[in-house]
């Protein structure tokens, strides 16, 4: 056995030395166990895949932890790192039982590897239920990232098959005949479903690529919160670098009535992105109106992004930046109207108050603060509610609506809603009856090319210098090229899954016996012209 074999059968069993022994029912406990890392396997991909799609949203999840955990780590790379490392495992570990499958050896999966599938199953499903229950708004990412996906991965699953069929081949050479039908027809079955499932594929960026939407347009999310600490005037003059349209923010109204900039709310709300607990040790602050503005305005708002590093993205920055950022405060709203007014930049942003009745009291603060801004009134896009009193006050301001039952009801024309909470023929009709179609929030390329192709006006984000670089979709194919890409590939997969068979069949055919003796012929019929004739 050469040194490659010999490390697989190692890395597997833990049996550096060939076993010559075949026990019946150690045989059919081992491949119990090679259909566990097969599935497992799969299930590692599935998981590995749903993190890399919901990574678009990992400030969130680290959001989320922070306020229940109270600790400022990066979650969600860590997920990341624990999922890559199990996938990979999985991954060598099916790899090195498939060679062996190839080379006739038993497979004895040694008991270490069982307890780490074991403890990889519990890990992938508690981070699955997770997802369905603690972060419903996540699942959707999962089937609207297929709409980008999808081809691609049918691509690779036709590759995948085409690897695979020479050790199916074996497996049914080696089974039982009741096993021979069963692993056949599971094969076949497979192998139908993945050639065909482009019938089943529907993508926006499958067009003609003169019938490509504009560029959507770029609203920076509490500024560029990946170049500067969010909702400083650090990341909105930051995001003006990045040519956006629109700065978008979170407003909440201090004990004296002054309008500032801050978008967690509620317990602790200061905590994750000021320095309110070395300000004020040993207090806690619930409600905007528990501090004065003076009181916010004094806490730093900056050194925490520094020490955290939320994005990876401090590196990128100079040290003058980064002086720049250790020294940012919490800004009224009205020094944010100030730089918008300069610049010609729209302004939207949502209220956070605390109960029904502040609501509408902030509404009038805020109001008034904007009015006596003297900023353009067609600069304020107003996201929260109270449109009623804000169209008598203030009827220049454009109104925007979360959803579009009420946009309907109010005949208005300007939607801004989560990104995977609109189907993408609807933002196409949409778009056909000239409303404004804002989503929120489009951090990664691919989702960034998928509602281009879908044709939304603007969209909300944190990497508006990665995305100003963006000049086309990461894909657009008019479908009738798609279709013969498609018959193409599975024509040729097809003939050269066949022609596998046929040299399996002819060549493969190795009678076990023969090969342990390490004899090269696999036929008697191909050795016989080669026996010396006995007179």
């Amino acid at each position: 056995m050469s040194p490659f074999f010999k490390c697989c059968t190692g890395f597997y069993s833990c049996k550096w030395m060939k076993s010559s022994k075949r026990n019946k029912s150690k045989k059919r406990c081992a491949c119990w166990w090679f259909s566990v890392v097969a599935v497992v396997s799969l299930l590692s991909i599935c998981w590995m895949y749903i993190c890399m799609i919901t990574f678009n949203d990992r400030d969130d999840v680290n959001s989320e932890l922070f306020q229940k955990l109270k600790l400022r780590v990066n979650w969600f790379m860590v997920l990341i790192i624990i999922s890559a490392v199990f996938t990979s495992y999985c991954l060598l570990l099916l790899l090195f039982a498939l060679i062996q499958v190839a080379l006739g050896e038993q497979l004895d999966l040694h008991w270490l590897h069982k307890i780490f599938l074991f403890f990889g199953v519990i890990f992938v499903v508690a981070g699955v239920t997770t997802v369905i229950f603690e972060w419903k708004g996540e699942w959707p990412t999962v089937p609207l990232s297929l709409q980008a996906t999808a081809p691609f991965l049918q691509f690779g699953a036709v590759g995948a098959l085409m690897l695979l069929s020479p050790f199916v081949f074996q497996s049914i050479k080696n089974a039982k005949t009741g096993s021979k039908f069963l692993i056949g027809g599971v094969f076949l079955i497979l192998s139908a479903a993945i050639f065909l499932w482009p019938l089943f594929i529907r993508s926006p960026c499958l067009k003609e690529p003169q019938e490509l939407p504009k560029k959507p347009k770029l609203i920076g999310h509490r500024g560029a919160p990946m170049l500067a600490p969010e909702n400083t005037i650090m990341a909105f003059n930051s995001s003006i670098t990045c040519n956006v349209t629109a700065f978008e923010t979170d407003v909440q109204v201090s004990k004296d009535r002054i309008p500032f900039l801050m978008h967690d709310h509620g317990a602790d709300f200061l905590l994750r992105t000021t320095d309110v607990k070395e300000k004020f040790s040993g207090q806690h602050f619930n409600d905007s109106t528990n501090l004065t503005f003076e009181e916010v305005h004094r806490l730093n708002a900056g050194d925490w992004f520094l020490k955290t590093d939320p994005f990876d993205s401090v590196s990128m920055l100079s040290e003058e930046e980064k002086e720049r950022a250790r020294s940012q405060t919490v800004p009224s709203l009205l020094q944010l109207l100030s730089l918008a007014r300069e610049h010609t930049i729209k302004v939207i942003f949502d209220l956070k108050s605390s109960t029904k009745e502040n609501k509408k009291q902030d509404t009038v603060d805020i109001v008034n603060t904007i009015l006596n801004s003297s900023i353009d009134q067609s600069l304020i896009f107003w996201l929260p509610d109270q449109k009623e009193y804000v169209s008598k006050s203030a009827p220049g301001f454009i109104h925007v609506y979360k959803n579009e039952e009420d946009m309907r009801k109010y005949n208005g024309s300007c939607l801004n809603m989560k990104y995977n909470e609109l189907e993408m023929e609807k933002i196409r009709n949409l778009r056909e009856e000239n409303v404004t179609v804002n989503l929120y929030v489009v951090n990664e390329r691919w989702l960034f090319s998928l509602l281009w192709c879908a044709g939304v006006s603007s969209v909300t984000t944190n990497s508006c210098h990665l995305l100003k670089d963006v000049d086309y979709p990461d894909w657009v194919m008019a479908p009738s090229t798609y279709l013969l890409i498609w018959v193409l590939v599975d024509i040729v997969a097809l003939f050269i899954m066949i022609g596998l068979f046929l040299f399996w069949k002819k060549y493969g055919c190795c009678d076990e016996d023969v090969r342990r003796n390490n004899t090269p012929a696999c036929n008697e019929k191909e050795l016989q012209p080669l026996s010396p004739k006995v007179p």
